[in-house]
């Protein structure tokens, strides 16, 4: 029986959307993605301290330039297990960010992480992709690896709440995206996984409570009608706004 959560299947998937994925998260979005990542990153306060910052779940950098006009002066770090993301992503870094990035080919759930080394961990759009006990190592690994008082944004595209929006994102990523996939970007199949992965997911609720069963203090947020929902916090809690 298929498992999607395996990495192995989820790493092949990802290798194969390279060429394609940064166009199709913006087309599956309907174009929200762009705003939902300035969003996500915005819930931390900009610092021009040399504050030490990790991207998880990479991929192409579509975070990077938003990072980087965040905290001007920090230092970055990109980890992503795709071979195919990591040749993309760092032909970016090298020709438009001067190299600003160290990027690390990993597997989050296979490696520690430098143990309270980083001021800030984001991730976008990566959390479906965990079953619930990867998102318990997902969560133990970001706990150690933040600094006290670190923040952290993760955001995942999400079922909506209303019914009558769910149905019709629903129609929209289950069978109009393969059917573009099929068209212009590639393997119509990998598209349709897309949906499966919301489906399961269905927002950061489970993801909010595995966060804070690991110590984490855990705010939940909802970006346009619950499309897509994401994580706000901190290893322990803080006066802090973050």
């Amino acid at each position: 029986m298929l498992n999607i959560y395996d990495p192995a299947f989820v790493k092949k998937l990802f290798n194969r959307m390279s060429a394609s994925y940064e166009r199709m998260n913006y087309i599956t979005s309907l174009g929200f993605s762009l705003i939902w990542r300035h969003q996500f990153i915005d819930t931390i306060k900009t610092s021009d301290q040399p504050v030490q910052v990790l991207d998880l779940l990479s991929g192409l950098g579509e975070n990077w330039s938003i990072l980087l006009k965040k905290f001007p002066n920090g230092k970055f770090v990109a980890l992503d297990f795709s071979e195919s993301m990591i040749q993309s992503s760092s032909k970016k870094n090298h020709k438009k960010l001067n190299n600003r990035f160290l990027i690390l080919q990993q597997d989050i759930l296979a490696n520690e992480l430098h143990e309270g080394k980083y001021d800030i961990i984001t991730c976008a759009f990566g959390l479906k992709t965990f079953d619930e006990e990867q998102l318990q190592q997902l969560a133990k690994r970001v706990f150690n690896a933040l600094k006290k008082d670190g923040k952290f944004s993760f955001i995942e595209i999400s079922m909506p709440p209303n019914k009558i929006l769910c149905f019709f994102y629903k129609l929209y990523l289950s069978k109009i995206i393969p059917v573009l996939g099929s068209l212009f970007l590639g393997n119509p199949s990998d598209y349709k996984l897309l949906w499966v992965y919301t489906e399961k997911f269905k927002n950061c609720n489970k993801a909010k409570l595995i966060f804070e069963e690991n110590g984490l203090h855990v705010k939940y947020k909802s970006y346009f009608f619950g499309c897509a929902t994401g994580l706000i916090g901190t290893k322990q809690p803080t006066t802090n706004t973050l």
